[in-house]
């Protein structure tokens, strides 16, 4: 009996292929570079399933050229490069992988804020260049953090790993900002405390994004978000590229309209704003929030779970549009 067939769009843990094949017909593309549109509705002809890692746009096009498809599996917690709607009109499921990276990206982002506000990149490319020769009392002075103003703009499990770290490790101020409010339960635990947009804005010391994307958040943080911070403030985004105007922030970031950025997101990654690559007081990583091994590989399972769950028993772990599973 033919095994249904599905496609791997990206590299993954081998142990996840192999997993994989003992169910399906494995197509798995081990590229670097991924799929162009064009290629990869070719590659998913006759395909009723795909492992995804966010960056593969699954829209109406697609789907009415691959009709054979049942379920795309999203290697991320994020799913923005899915037309969700499109999806449950033609009854195909979407799937992601919450939870699993929880903790990881919230220390990523405590990581982020902390080498932004102590300035590491710039003083480790001051270092580097062979410029240290002597020491002076302000030299790289950078921000408090222990015992400043964390702002948080969204409040999800991610946004309320960081606000613990930030209140029971570093004794920080923490208020956020969220679509909802948390229960009084939740913001006991994680310290913190419910703002509108413009409080949260002014009073951060450091502002961290932590916000889904969507077309309402899109440039979230643009020019007039940026004018209301504090000019000491730093802003980090671990969110998705294109919650910041990116060259909004570039300007913001070279007049010292606010201290330092940290991002590891951007609008159009992998392709990075030219100018935030010429200003000296940002940090930048490559989207890399998750990146542990244990993680990675937890999250690889995730979607390859969610394919075989639901692909042999009817049932995914983890849907986004159940809705596309109603009668």
């Amino acid at each position: 009996m033919t095994r249904p067939a599905i496609l791997v769009a990206r590299p993954v843990f081998p142990q996840v292929i192999e997993l994989l094949r003992q169910h399906f017909e494995v197509d798995h593309h081990a590229g670097d570079n991924g799929l162009p549109p064009a290629e990869l509705i070719a590659r998913l002809q006759g395909k009723v399933g795909a492992l995804t890692t966010g960056s593969e746009r699954i829209d109406a096009a697609l789907l009415d050229a691959c009709p054979q498809l049942r379920i795309v599996a999203n290697m991320a917690v994020g799913f923005n490069n899915f037309d969700v709607p499109a999806m449950s009109a033609r009854r195909v499921l979407g799937t992601n992988t919450p939870d699993v990276l929880t903790e990881t990206t919230a220390d990523f982002g405590f990581a982020l804020l902390m080498a932004t506000a102590r300035r590491v990149t710039e003083s480790e490319h001051f270092l580097r260049a062979g410029l240290w020769t002597q020491w002076r009392y302000d030299m790289f002075a950078g921000a408090e953090v222990h015992g400043s103003t964390l702002g948080i703009l969204g409040m999800g499990r991610i946004g309320q790993g960081i606000a613990r770290r930030g209140a029971h490790g570093f004794g920080m101020k923490v208020i956020y900002h969220n679509r909802s409010r948390l229960s009084p339960e939740l913001e006991a635990g994680c310290g913190a405390r419910y703002v509108d947009k413009a409080e949260l804005l002014a009073q951060a010391d450091h502002l961290v994004l932590v916000l889904p994307y969507s077309a309402s958040s899109h440039h979230a943080i643009g020019a007039a978000e940026i004018a209301q911070m504090k000019p000491t403030a730093t802003l980090i985004n671990i969110a998705r590229g294109g919650i910041v105007d990116d060259a909004a922030l570039a300007v913001a970031l070279r007049e010292r309209r606010i201290a330092a950025a940290g991002l590891d997101v951007f609008e159009g990654e992998p392709t990075v704003h030219p100018d935030l690559l010429t200003v000296p007081n940002v940090v930048l990583t490559p989207h890399i929030a998750s990146a542990t091994v244990a993680t990675r590989l937890a999250m690889a399972r995730l979607a390859a779970d969610n394919l075989v769950s639901y692909l042999t028993r009817g049932q995914a772990l983890t849907p986004v549009n159940p809705q596309a599973l109603a009668p």
